[in-house]
């Protein structure tokens, strides 16, 4: 969809920049009076179309990681003999390696060339990587297609929520960032099934489980023609007749004043941002987060949760779930590692509906510690499989009910996890003030890849050197750590206009102010509630 330049926009808003820029210090961002007016507006279906198109990222993003577990264990000699352990883990964690390299890419691109072009990017390399998988006869050559492939899930893990979290209104945006980890679980879930069904194939059906993935890449390449840029990016570029034209789109029945409100809120808030962009450099933007403490703050806080996300182990379910379910002692372990990704999924909707309700901190206060509870369960049932520390296979033809034990600690951990941090962690970056959001993002981003690499490539050596009590010990004490974090340091953001966030870590890291702020906003929230309820 082209945008109209010529929109119409109120006369003030034309002719003040300037004396508004200078007026900043009179606005009152405790008051929320013209920021929040357009809130109130009912929103458009074409802001949930927007935010579904977009999530096909995701999808991608979860099938091109979800799909290597059942590889794993059909493979075979495929590409020329038996993989070892080190070479699994090698494959596995080269995506995660070109996922950080694509993160960053995408975070230097993302400003300059808005949140649509680094998508593309991301969708030709998905294909490309595909491709280079799904024909390959070596280890080189498919280590090489995961790397790419990595480049994309690493690029569109990035971008796509913080296009959603600038497009969403503000009480649906917790919502539309979890329907994007939604779809990241649909894909795994997808992955799973089409893997464990394509095992029961003859030959190499594990090259069809691969080439699909294909697919949903093309489909977003060519469903992004339909998408606007965000009106953050195109206020920061000073098209604001584009940014109006956006604004229509997500609240239709806005006034030509909310709409002028909003972008002046947005003006406001990029008052800095607006010449950072043009005349400094990145490293200049880099370095504003480590010396302004209130920025600092912002994007530590979002970036420790991302790393407990990863660190806590889950991801070590997703790429070796059926090589672990087969060191447990089940006979079909690709059909039971579905029941990894189901579970996943299943308790992504759940986030999806209670995000908004009960907020971020109540969740991630409850299920964290729930995921360090489970890990513990599974450290105790391991203590009685006896496994073979070297081949870590099993000396045993019954396992009992340990294994059981096992699976179901695993299914309750991953019920936690995808209800809580698995989609938090992401919609963290609405904490990342604006001026930063980019490169505060791409940290963020690469705070993920980079531990998600450590738990890719070590996985397997450490139920190897600390036996598997050892590892989901490791696992435990980082998810206890991250139950911490959460009490101490992590404010209640929902339903807080992007714009305003950042005068929560402006004294500390804001688990108070936010509460105040929940607590004197309340009544509003319940009226904006039963206005567009009539």
């Amino acid at each position: 969809m082209s945008l109209d330049k010529k929109a119409d926009l109120p006369d003030d808003l034309i002719e003040n920049d300037v004396q508004e820029i200078e007026q900043v210090d009179t606005f009152d961002y405790k008051s929320q009076t013209d920021l929040s007016a357009i809130e109130a507006t009912a929103a458009s279906k074409a802001a949930w179309l927007i935010s579904i198109v977009v999530s096909i990222g995701g999808l991608l993003f979860g099938y091109d990681t979800g799909y290597i577990s059942a590889v794993l264990v059909t493979i075979e000699q495929s590409l020329g003999h038996t993989l070892s352990s080190s070479e699994q883990e090698m494959v596995t964690s080269l995506t995660s390696g070109g996922a950080l390299v694509g993160a960053v890419g995408a975070g230097l691109t993302a400003d300059r060339f808005g949140r649509r072009w680094p998508l593309w990017g991301a969708c030709l390399t998905f294909v490309v990587g595909t491709v280079l998988q799904t024909c390959a006869f070596s280890v080189e050559q498919f280590a090489t297609g995961r790397f790419v492939v990595g480049l994309g899930v690493g690029s569109a893990s990035m971008i796509v929520p913080m296009y959603i979290g600038e497009l969403a209104p503000a009480r649906y945006r917790g919502r539309m960032v979890a329907f994007n980890n939604m779809s990241v679980t649909f894909g795994q879930l997808l992955a799973s099934a089409l893997g464990a069904g394509f095992a029961q194939v003859k030959g190499e059906g594990w090259r069809a489980t691969v080439g699909i993935g294909a697919v949903p890449a093309v489909l977003l390449a060519v469903l992004l023609f339909f998408c606007p840029e965000s009106p953050r990016q195109l206020v920061s570029h000073g098209d604001i007749a584009a940014a109006d034209a956006v604004l229509i789109r997500i609240y239709p029945t806005s006034t030509a004043d909310q709409r002028g409100a909003k972008i002046r809120s947005i003006e406001l808030s990029l008052q800095e941002a607006t010449q950072a962009m043009s005349e400094e450099t990145l490293w200049s933007t880099f370095k504003r987060i480590f010396t302004t403490p209130a920025t600092g703050r912002a994007v530590l806080t979002a970036c420790v949760i991302m790393a407990i996300s990863q660190l806590g182990g889950f991801n070590t379910l997703m790429y070796y779930a059926a090589t672990l379910f087969s060191i447990v002692g089940f006979n079909n372990p690709t059909a039971v590692g579905i029941t990894v990704s189901a579970t996943n999924f299943v308790f992504s909707i759940v986030n999806l509906v209670l995000v908004d309700k009960f907020g971020r901190r109540t969740i991630l206060t409850i299920t964290v510690l729930g995921m360090s509870i489970c890990m513990i369960v599974a450290v105790i049932a391991f203590r009685y499989i006896p496994i073979d520390a070297e081949t870590l296979k099993l000396t045993t033809d019954n396992v009992g009910w340990p294994g059981t034990l096992v699976l179901v600690a695993i299914i309750c951990y991953v019920a936690c996890y995808s209800s809580g941090v698995a989609t938090i962690a992401w919609i963290g970056t609405e904490l990342i003030p604006l001026e930063v959001r980019a490169v505060g993002t791409m940290l963020n981003t690469v705070t993920c890849w980079s531990t998600n690499i450590i738990i890719a490539s070590t996985f397997l050596s450490m139920m190897k050197s600390w036996t598997p009590s050892g590892a989901f010990g490791f696992y435990a004490a980082i998810c206890f750590f991250g139950w911490v974090f959460v009490i101490i340091f992590f404010p209640e953001c929902k339903g807080m206009p992007l714009e305003a966030i950042r005068e929560v870590f402006s004294t500390g890291f804001g688990v108070k102010y936010s509460k105040r702020w929940q607590k004197e906003h309340k009544h509003d929230a319940k009226v904006e509630t039963l206005v567009l309820g009539h």
